[in-house]
């Protein structure tokens, strides 16, 4: 049998009831019809699959390089009356482990974050609910400064909903709360002197770190914090106020629990001999 998976015939083992004789028994024509096609080897019979009371579904394995897995589906037919199968068709098709091309996706559904490289241009898809429309600017300069302020002055500006796709992003990236490095800080960057707010309706959840041995450049969330804030102070005294100080020029005893004497006489007996 042969069944549809993602766009992809794929001959399956048989499902249906068993084929009539006639059927059945035309193996050897349905093994000749492929090696006529002198399109590759044929291997191994896999069996056979009736389609309906009058065709069934011969299967060989391919014998092709580069096609590990896939199947020869020979589909032989007989009439009522007929004493005699005839070939109807036959199809490479990929068996049930064969290795085969993932499916098709248009090229904009396959674009991934760190795609994007030096000279490559990637429009925005028709529609994008991440963006409205923006307004031009009004020629009063007081009222034009507030616009670009809010983004009035550009073409189109970021919905309440691309806001929101972003926040969450940032908010469960490397620079949010429950990374490992905020766990650890003893901070977080709303306290921090290097910390600088974003402008606009996300200014009191994130900001740009600005230290550059941190996060320089990078948005972080207010509850991110590493070990570089700028309320940090140095541990007083020599050392780490962790651990105690590791003298490598001292001697370390260790007791060593004493031996019977009969393992000491047996290893004088073996040294003397």
């Amino acid at each position: 049998m042969v069944r549809q998976t993602g766009g992809v015939s794929v001959a399956t083992s048989p499902e249906r009831a068993v084929p009539r004789p006639v059927l059945a028994d035309a193996v050897e024509l349905a093994r000749k019809a492929v090696v006529d096609l002198h399109e590759g080897g044929v291997g191994a019979y896999l069996g056979v699959t009736s389609e309906d009371e009058f065709a069934a579904t011969h299967r060989f394995a391919a014998d092709i390089p580069g096609y590990r897995g896939w199947q020869w589906a020979v589909v032989v037919a007989a009439g009522p009356e007929d004493t005699h199968a005839t070939i109807s068709e036959l199809a490479l098709l990929p068996g049930p482990d064969a290795l085969v091309a993932p499916e098709w996706l248009p090229w904009d559904q396959r674009i991934r974050p760190g795609d994007l490289s030096v000279g490559d241009l990637l429009a925005p898809p028709a529609e994008d609910p991440r963006l409205v429309p923006g307004y031009v600017a009004t020629g009063d300069p007081e009222v034009d400064e507030v616009a670009l302020e809010i983004g009035l002055g550009r073409k189109q500006v970021m919905s309440r909903e691309g806001r929101l796709d972003a926040a969450q992003r940032w908010f469960d990236g490397d620079f949010g709360p429950e990374s490992e490095m905020a766990k650890a800080a003893p901070s977080t960057c709303g306290l921090c002197g290097f910390f600088l707010p974003l402008a606009g309706s996300l200014h009191a959840a994130f900001g740009v770190c600005g230290n550059e041995l941190s996060a320089d450049g990078r948005v972080v969330s207010v509850s991110y914090g590493c070990g570089a804030h700028s309320d940090t102070s140095l541990p007083l005294g020599a050392g780490s106020p962790q651990f105690d100080a590791f003298d490598d020029g001292a001697v370390e005893l260790i007791a060593v629990p004493a031996r019977p004497s009969s393992a000491v006489a047996v290893e004088d007996s073996v040294s003397t001999e």
